[in-house]
């Protein structure tokens, strides 16, 4: 029977996209192809227990002694991992958690959280990435609405415990008191009807040997930022590997890497980077609180290849000055990844001049996962660009109406498919969808070359006398200024223009610009409508846990 020529052009491009992508993994070594059986398991493994898990198999494949994370307890081989992800499943599975169930993890960036994710994948149970910014409202809230079966938590959050629902069962993960392997039996229920039983403890005492695979994957669920009320709820399953190659393809890293994650991994790109690292055979190093200096000591210690930060990290590392960083050596570091908020044009020049052509710009969402990521060479030609989308994701703009935008230098809202898009919020609802693409929220702009610019929030635009204005044009230039080291500016309502922009300032240790300095500096350089009609001086904006500013808080001090 001949093949219909549609199919056979279908299978063609299927095929035509296989290759490349094959290629790229290859490159990378997550795949050796002299070893197809292994290839076989890791993927059966991907589709039944998820990403993590298959990555921790994949890297087990490879060499099960190698060490897989160091944290301030010291080194995790992916062997370890994969012996305590059995028993602290199995305790779970005795404690009636299973499939169907949801497991909250708020914890920072320890071997505890990866212990919860894994126990939770191998017992087909749901994760829920609870964000540490979070209010004790915020963080009730989201048990409620996501049917939270038990928490995973650190102890300096259990002030925040104190309106969860008092039946959910509760594993403390990091202890902070003098005696972490004390009893936490009867002095420590807090009326919950529930003992707070410590991980490290049922790891040790549960049996470590495998466990039957669930029916089927539990998967996870990210939350958004919670600046503006309640989080909502993100949850993704994946079933291929190749999902992957949207990020090796722009940005290089290999096998046997050591990766510093600075980023929470309860974020999307901290988490992302922990499971392509770890299928990777990486070494990954975290540290519970970012501390500039600390994390320049053990980037040199632990000879880094790549670092994972966001933007306001980038901030803090620079402001050390160029003769603390020249005192460590840096120069293993091949790539700097940051994602998470928006990157400014002179912290993206002042980074490659202080580290090198290393840095790599992500522009995603927990909703779009993956839309485009910048190179050096790109951001050394165009400062501020987000970069092109890799192969496998689209990027399209559209005007208010809904008619695409194909001209260069116009503005319009940026619409994203990618094969890692959610698929609506867990509470229900979802994003505006234009032609099967997602809309991110934001507005921006293509060059002449097709790089992507964003130019900010579609809802932070504000019309001053009939003038669109993006403030983020004109935080981009304060950041210039040689006596501002943050800002942040916004729109606030004023009788004649309809709105005006205020400015808030942070000055530079030892530095006491004027509210002239300021106005004067802006309007040397963008139009008159441009300028802030205020500003205010600050020591510290409001930011939340991933370096976004936490606009309402700002407006509330206006």
């Amino acid at each position: 029977m001949s093949i219909p020529v549609s199919r056979w052009l279908a299978n063609a491009r299927r095929l035509a996209e296989l290759v490349p992508r094959m290629t790229t993994l290859l490159s990378a070594g997550i795949v050796d192809l002299s070893r197809p059986d292994k290839i076989v398991r890791i993927l059966a493994v991907l589709r039944r227990l998820g990403p993590l898990a298959g990555a921790v198999t994949a890297a087990r494949l490879r060499d099960g002694a190698a060490v897989a994370m160091i944290d301030e307890n010291g080194p995790v081989t992916f062997d370890d991992f994969e012996r305590r992800a059995n028993a602290l499943g199995r305790a779970w599975s005795q404690r009636g958690l299973g499939e169907g169930s949801v497991i909250a993890v708020l914890c920072r960036d320890h071997r505890g959280l990866v212990d919860a994710m894994l126990a939770a994948a191998k017992i087909g149970a749901r994760v829920l990435l609870a964000n540490t910014g979070f209010s004790g409202p915020q963080l009730a809230d989201v048990a409620v609405r996501e049917r939270v079966s038990a928490l995973v938590y650190d102890e300096e959050f259990t002030e925040l415990l104190s309106a969860m629902p008092r039946d959910i069962p509760r594993y403390l993960a990091w202890v902070d008191s003098s005696d972490p392997s004390r009893d936490t039996g009867d002095d420590t229920r807090q009326d919950t009807g529930h003992p707070v039983l410590l991980v490290e403890q049922l790891i040790a005492d549960t049996d470590d040997s495998p466990l039957p695979e669930p029916g089927r994957q539990g998967g996870w669920t990210l939350l958004t930022s919670g600046t503006t009320g309640t989080p909502r709820g993100a949850a993704r399953q994946v079933g291929s590997a190749l999902v992957v190659t949207h990020f090796l393809e722009r940005v290089p890293l290999h096998h046997g890497d050591v990766t510093f994650i600075a980023t929470p991994m309860f974020h999307a790109t901290g988490f992302s980077q922990l499971i392509l690292n770890i299928a990777l055979g990486s070494t990954i190093v975290v540290r519970r609180r970012f501390d500039a200096e600390a994390t320049v000591r053990a980037l040199a210690e632990h000879h880094c290849t790549t670092l994972v930060v966001v933007p306001t990290l980038l901030r803090r590392l620079l402001a050390l000055g160029p003769e603390e960083l020249a005192r460590h050596d840096t120069s293993s570091l091949r790539v700097i990844l940051t994602a998470g908020s928006r990157l400014a044009p002179e912290v993206s020049e002042r980074t490659m001049d202080a580290f090198g052509d290393v840095l790599y710009n992500l522009y995603g969402s927990t909703e779009i996962a993956v839309a485009t990521i910048s190179k050096p060479r790109e951001l050394r030609r165009a400062p501020g660009t987000v970069g092109r989308p890799p192969r496998g994701c689209r990027v399209r703009l559209y005007d208010a109406n809904g008619r695409r935008i194909t001209t260069p230098n116009v503005p319009g809202r940026i619409f994203v498919g990618s094969e890692l898009a959610f698929t609506g919020y867990t509470g229900g609802g979802g994003k505006e969808i234009i032609d099967g693409l997602l809309c991110s929220g934001d507005v921006g702009h293509l060059d002449d070359t097709g790089l992507l610019f964003v130019d900010g929030r579609d809802d932070d635009m504000i019309v001053s006398g009939g003038e669109n204005v993006f403030p983020a044009e004109v935080e981009n230039l304060l950041l210039k200024h040689p006596d501002v080291a943050d800002t942040a500016v916004v729109g606030v309502p004023d009788p004649e223009f309809g709105q005006r922009l205020r400015a808030f300032v942070v000055p530079i240790a030892g530095h006491v610009p004027t509210v002239d300095d300021i106005k004067k500096f802006v309007r040397a350089n963008l139009a008159r409508y441009k300028v802030p009609r205020d500003v205010v001086f600050m020591t510290a904006l409001p930011r939340n846990e991933t370096g976004k500013i936490r606009r309402k808080a700002l407006l509330a001090e206006a």
